[in-house]
């Protein structure tokens, strides 16, 4: 199978300060995989730079390499690698636009639709496609500052999947989102996830981990802990060294949630 992710003693310096040590590890496209770690365990790291926003110390060979390759054009890995992210909702929303233009702006890179020329019609399709997909196609012409954090949240995923990239990248996805709108994105991943779509989910809430992930990385103070089979590696014994706190591990239906012991 070919490979996504190469990642082979990665390091990333912020101010001088390591946040990133000797990451290694390979991800398998199809593969789903859970990134999971406490707040400022480096797993925003980590998602930069899968998604190209940032780079590692310079090391031959290439410490990170995306889809066999070490050097991509930014536009052209968004077509192999759709991106969802609390950042990346913050500058969409903020910019106004209808769901349809959010959507549609996938295709140019930006937020909002380029000032020059109007999407072609096979661009339109696309994204009406994409909203049939995610269940808003009711909304297409609601503007972005008025959806609530879970419509917004599905026209990200939609925007994302315009270019029909082979991975998702899901950085926090769940974050802001109430009971229903939860239930709610978690039936549109798991739809994607069945429809041959590889996931790779970063978090820090065991219970927000479906059930189709295969292989879960767990992450603290900068370094991979551990890295194999669900099974293997939510452990109670493994998730108290990550949190810091003693927890006992429990599987109901293939989730899996932390209780305090």
């Amino acid at each position: 199978m070919a490979v996504s992710v190469e990642m082979n003693d990665a390091t990333v310096l912020l101010g001088g300060c390591p946040v990133l040590r000797d990451a290694t590890f390979t991800l398998e496209e199809g593969e789903h995989v859970c990134i999971l770690g406490p707040n400022g365990s480096g797993k925003s790291t980590l998602v930069r730079l899968i998604s190209g926003d940032l780079f590692p110390l310079h090391r031959e060979p290439a410490a990170v390499r995306l889809f066999g390759r070490d050097r991509w054009d930014l536009f052209e890995l968004r077509g192999r690698l759709g991106i969802v992210s609390d950042s990346l909702q913050a500058w969409q929303a903020a910019g106004g636009e209808t769901v349809r233009d959010t959507i549609l702006s996938g295709f140019f890179g930006g937020v909002g639709l380029p000032l020059r020329g109007a999407p072609e019609s096979w661009m339109e399709e696309k994204a009406r496609e994409a909203a049939r997909l995610l269940k808003i196609g009711d909304i297409l012409d609601r503007r972005s500052n008025t959806l609530s954090s879970g419509q917004m949240r599905r026209t990200l995923v939609a925007r994302a999947l315009i270019h029909e990239p082979r991975t998702l990248l899901l950085d926090e996805p769940y974050t802001s989102l109430d009971l229903a709108a939860r239930h709610q994105f978690d039936d549109r991943v798991r739809y994607l996830a069945a429809r041959g779509h590889a996931i790779i989910l970063v978090t820090h809430e065991l219970g927000e981990i479906p059930p189709e992930m295969d292989r879960v990385i767990l992450i603290k103070e900068g370094r991979i802990r551990a890295d194999g089979p669900k099974r293997s590696v939510l452990t109670s014994a493994n998730i108290s060294e990550l949190f810091g706190i003693p927890v006992e591990v429990r599987e109901e239906d293939g989730r899996f949630r932390a209780v305090p012991v």
